[in-house]
């Protein structure tokens, strides 16, 4: 793989911050400094991590850029949710949101693992 413009989940994370930004648009005026912009960087992060993370060609970089991605995904889903109670943003937009969320994260997840000699589970299990 030459490019992160190649990498699957780069894409995908791309899409998740198109919908993003059009779900965000309908947020009120007043948190166009606050939760719009929170939530907006937090998307950002994502494709911009993987990217970052790729282009350093050490597998051990890649792996935390992969993981500070994970810490976005978790902190966006967060602020979609605290969104969807504010009214900001509906139950099938939240829905979306998530959904698209687990399947991106699973793929990292499933990347990371690809990149582990003898991986371990990246969540405990209870």
């Amino acid at each position: 793989m030459k490019s992160f413009r190649d990498l699957n989940i780069w894409k995908n994370a791309i899409k998740l911050v198109k919908l993003i930004y059009e779900i965000t648009q309908t947020f009120p005026n007043s948190e166009i400094y606050g939760l719009t912009s929170q939530i907006r960087r937090a998307a950002v992060s994502v494709p911009s991590n993987i990217a970052e993370g790729h282009i350093r060609r050490h597998t051990a970089e890649f792996k935390q850029f992969l993981f500070i991605a994970l810490g976005s995904l978790a902190e966006l889903e967060t602020q979609i949710t605290i969104s969807n109670e504010l009214g900001y943003v509906n139950k099938d937009s939240k829905e979306t949101v998530i959904q698209t969320i687990v399947v991106l994260s699973k793929q990292i997840r499933s990347l990371i693992s690809k990149l582990t000699p003898n991986p371990q589970p990246l969540t405990p299990k209870i």
